[in-house]
C-alpha cells in the first residue's frame, strides 16, 4: 500500500519477472549516454523538509554522485527526480536558485558520468501558494502548506504557468524525460479528463520547445477525475477502470510522441492501472511499472525496513518497459534497495547471507553486525534490539573502512551506524511501552524511555509528518490525554487513506491552499512528541 504523499494502495501481487537490466548504451538527442532496453529505476522524492542526509531535498551533487553510484553498481539505471519545484514562489528565493542550479548539475552529471536516464516529475497543474511559501526557504519549506491548485480550463493562468515551468526547466533540458501525474496532489474541482488531456498536450508542446524528444511519463494513479471529485466534495473514493481508459483514449488523439504511461503491477488499484490496460490500449511495450511503496510507506517516521519478500516482489514484478522503486528516507532504506534490484535484474529472493554480504561491501567486515541489527529491528524482540545496540555502539567507535557501496552511506559510516543504533534504542522503547499499556504495568517509565528516544531521534532526522507505527495509536490512546487524542484525530483523513478505507472523508472541499488535514499531518510528529512529554510531566506529579 502506498504512494508519493498519503496514499498507499493495498492488494493482490500480480505481473511477472524482468530479466537482468541490460547494460547496452544508446545517444539520446542531447548526446548524452542513456541505457537502452529495461529501466531499472529510484525516485527520489523531494518534498518533505527534514535533516541532511535523511530528506533528499537537502542532498548536495557529491551525495547524488555517492548514491548513483552505490545504486549503478547494483544494477539501477534511472532515476525520476521530484525537484518539488511547485513550491517555489515567484520571484525565486536565494535557496530556490541554489536547489535548481544543484538540479541542473545532477541530472548533467548522472547521465553523462553514470550513463543514468533521468527523469524530472511534475504535478501538473499544482502551483506556489505565495503567501506561505515565499516564507521559507526551499531546505524548510512545507509541502502541502505552500502550493495551491490551478484551474486548467483557465488558459491564460496555463499558459502563464508553462512560461514559468519552461525558464526553470530549462537548465535540465538534457532529462530523457518529464513525468506527469494525475492526482496526489492534482485534480480541481469539477475539472473532466478532457481538460486533463488538453494540459498534458500543452506540456507536450513546451518540452518540444525546451528540446525535441524528451519524453512525457504520463504517471497513472488516482485519476484526474478522481481527485478533482475529491476537491469538489472533500470525500476520496477510487474510480474505476472506464476512468482511465478515458484518458488513455483521449490521449492518443493528439500528439504525445515520444511518451509511456507507468502502471502499476504489484498491489494495483481498483482504477485498473494495470498491465491489462496497457495493452488493451497498445501502450504495453514501453509502459513502466511503478510499484509505489513496496520499499517505505511514505510518508513515515525514518525506520530501515528490512525482510519479507515486498521490496524483492515489487522489482520482479516488472512491465515490459521497466520497473521503478521509490524510498523517502533513502540513506536508511539499503536493504529494500537491494532487495528490489535484486527482483528487478531476475534474481534470486536474498538471503541472509546475501545480505551480509551485501553490508560488508557497505562496511567492510561489519555485514554479520549491521544485519543482525536489521532484523531484530523489524521484530518485536526489545532485549534483543538493546543488545543489538550495544554491539553497534561498539562498532560505532572504531575506525570504520567503507566498502564499494560506500556511496549509500552517503560519505559517513560512522552516521550510518550511529541511525541503526538509535533506530534500535526508539524500536526497543516502543515495544516496551506497547506491552506496558497493554498489561496497565510500569507505563510511566516505558513512556519516559519511549519519549526519551523519540524525541533524540525525531531531532536528529528532522522529521515532522505522520507518524503511524501498528499499535502506537491504540498505545497512546490508553494515555487518555486530550493533548494526544487531538493530534491523532486532526490526522484521521490520512490515516484512513493510509489504512486503504477506500472511502477517507476530507472534512471540507478544496478551499485556496490544499487540504488542512494535510497541513496538519505534515507537522505533527513534533507535536505529538510535545504532546507525549507533557503527558508524562503530568503522570509524574501524580503520586
Amino acid at each position: 500500500m502506498n504512494r508519493r504523499t498519503f496514499l498507499y494502495l493495498g492488494g493482490a501481487l500480480t505481473g511477472f519477472a524482468i530479466p537482468s537490466v541490460k547494460k547496452t548504451l544508446l545517444f539520446s538527442e542531447s548526446l548524452s549516454a542513456a541505457p537502452a532496453g529495461k529501466l531499472l529505476g529510484m525516485y527520489v522524492h523531494e518534498g518533505w523538509p527534514y535533516n541532511h542526509p535523511y530528506a533528499a531535498r537537502t542532498w548536495i551533487v557529491e551525495d547524488w554522485r555517492g548514491y548513483a553510484d552505490g545504486l549503478s553498481k547494483l544494477g539501477f539505471n534511472t532515476f525520476i527526480i521530484w525537484p518539488a519545484i511547485e513550491t517555489m514562489p515567484d520571484p525565486l528565493t536565494d535557496s530556490d536558485r541554489a536547489h535548481l542550479e544543484v538540479t541542473a548539475s545532477v541530472v548533467r552529471m548522472l547521465r553523462e558520468e553514470f550513463h543514468f536516464r533521468v527523469y524530472i516529475t511534475l504535478c501538473p497543474n499544482v502551483v506556489p501558494y505565495p503567501q506561505v511559501a515565499a516564507r521559507y526557504s526551499f531546505e524548510t519549506r512545507p509541502l502541502f502548506a505552500s502550493i495551491t491548485l490551478l484551474d486548467p480550463s483557465d488558459t491564460k493562468a496555463v499558459k502563464a504557468m508553462l512560461d514559468r515551468w519552461e525558464k526553470i526547466l530549462k537548465p535540465m533540458a538534457e532529462m530523457d524525460g518529464l513525468v506527469l501525474i494525475d492526482s496526489d496532489p492534482g485534480g480541481y474541482p469539477g475539472s473532466t479528463n478532457a481538460q486533463f488531456v488538453s494540459l498534458l498536450h500543452e506540456y507536450r508542446k513546451m518540452l518540444d520547445r525546451l528540446r525535441p524528444g524528451i519524453e512525457v511519463v504520463y504517471w497513472m494513479h488516482a485519476g484526474w477525475e478522481t481527485y478533482s471529485r475529491m476537491e469538489k466534495t472533500g470525500v476520496f473514493q477510487w474510480g474505476d477502470p472506464a476512468v482511465s481508459e478515458d484518458v488513455l483514449v483521449r490521449l492518443k488523439k493528439v500528439k504525445m510522441d515520444p511518451w509511456r504511461i507507468t502502471i502499476h503491477t504489484y498491489d494495483a488499484p481498483p482504477n485498473g492501472t494495470d498491465l491489462k490496460l496497457a495493452e488493451k490500449m497498445g501502450l504495453a511495450s514501453t509502459s513502466l511499472a511503478f510499484n509505489y511503496g513496496a520499499l517505505e510507506a511514505e510518508p513515515s517516521f525514518p525506520l530501515t525496513n528490512f525482510g519479507g519478500e515486498a521490496a524483492f516482489k515489487a522489482g520482479e514484478f516488472s512491465a515490459p518497459g521497466g520497473v521503478v522503486g521509490n524510498a523517502q528516507t533513502h540513506c536508511m532504506q539499503l536493504p529494500n534497495t537491494f532487495a528490489l534490484a535484486r527482483g528487478g535484474e531476475g534474481k534470486t529472493l536474498p538471503t541472509y547471507d546475501d545480505y551480509v554480504q551485501f553490508a560488508n561491501q557497505l562496511i567492510e567486515g561489519k555485514g554479520q553486525a549491521i544485519v543482525a541489527g536489521w532484523k531484530v529491528l523489524s521484530g518485536t524482540d526489545s532485549v534483543a534490539m538493546r543488545s543489538a545496540a550495544t554491539q553497534l555502539q561498539t562498532i560505532a567507535g572504531e575506525d570504520l573502512n567503507p566498502g564499494p557501496l560506500k556511496g549509500l552511506l552517503f560519505g559517513d559510516p560512522h552516521r550510518f551506524v550511529i541511525d541503526l543504533v538509535m533506530e534500535l534504542q526508539l524500536k526497543a522503547a516502543f515495544e516496551d511501552f506497547v506491552t506496558a499499556t497493554q498489561q496497565n504495568s510500569e507505563v510511566k517509565q516505558t513512556l519516559k524511555t519511549f519519549v526519551d528516544a523519540a524525541d533524540a531521534y525525531q531531532k536528529r532526522t528532522g522529521y515532522q509528518c505522520l507518524w503511524g507505527w501498528p499499535n502506537l495509536q491504540e498505545a497512546l490512546m490508553t494515555l487518555k490525554s486530550p493533548k494526544i487524542d487531538a493530534i491523532l484525530d486532526e490526522t484521521k483523513f490520512a490515516t484512513e487513506l493510509i489504512n486503504n478505507t477506500g472511502i477517507a472523508t476530507l472534512g471540507d472541499a478544496y478551499h485556496n491552499r490544499y487540504s488542512d488535514g494535510f497541513m496538519r499531518a505534515e507537522t505533527s510528529t513534533p507535536r505529538l512528541i510535545a504532546a507525549m512529554k507533557d503527558e508524562l510531566a503530568r503522570l509524574q506529579e501524580t503520586p
